[in-house]
């Protein structure tokens, strides 16, 4: 198989700046509306990169819990992997794959740890099996078998048996403040329409078109 022969033209539309609202995180919202709306499967989903302190980057796909001009939220265990890289390194990426759209965003900010109070109200708003999954899982941790960790989860069935489950201390969200938003349109001939917002202390959002 040629992979070097996939290829396919950029047809979607294009993206001028009069089309884009000055707060990228209204023109986020935007987007994502459309995309919702396209009913493209996990329209949320997005690839969330980390380093480690060896300096190696690494990704995985997370789902956005919420979005503000504050910042794009998401859940996690405080032991995985992506929980260690933020610690010891809180400048992250972000990118929502819109391949349907011939659209993708990406960006780049810091980590910030959620208050107790707001990750409480999210991990009570869970599906109570998605709660249980939360204590029984040590992410990222090596496991010998999935039976393991089932049976994990039915201890702590046991434990709580028909009670309120109370989210766990190692457990949270974290807000990625956005520093740069990059929004890409695909466009003919691989002449992308690409635009990125870089934050501008404390007087807003500076634009610029960046070549495909």
């Amino acid at each position: 198989m040629r992979y070097e022969d996939f290829r396919r033209e950029y047809l979607a539309g294009g993206l001028s700046r009069e089309m884009l609202n000055d707060c990228p995180i209204r023109q986020f919202e935007q987007w994502l509306e459309q995309t919702v709306g396209s009913e493209l499967q996990d329209p949320t989903a997005m690839v969330l990169s980390t380093i480690d302190d060896a300096g190696r980057p690494w990704q995985r796909i997370v789902l956005m819990k919420g979005v503000s001009t504050a910042g794009f939220v998401f859940y996690t265990n405080f032991t995985s992997n992506k929980a260690r890289d933020i610690a010891g390194n809180p400048q992250v990426s972000l990118l929502f794959p819109w391949n349907v759209l011939d659209r993708q965003v990406i960006v780049g900010g810091r980590a910030e740890k959620m208050s107790v109070a707001e990750s409480a109200r999210y991990f009570l708003s869970r599906p109570r099996e998605s709660q249980l999954a939360a204590w029984a899982s040590a992410q990222s941790r090596p496991i010998s078998k999935r039976a393991l960790l089932e049976a994990q989860v039915q201890k702590m069935r046991d434990r709580f048996g028909r009670g309120e489950i109370p989210m766990p201390d190692f457990w949270g969200g974290y807000r990625v403040v956005p520093e740069r938003i990059e929004f890409w349109q695909g466009g003919a001939h691989r002449l992308h329409d690409r635009f990125r917002y870089t934050r501008q202390d404390d007087s807003g959002w500076g634009i610029e078109q960046l070549q495909p």
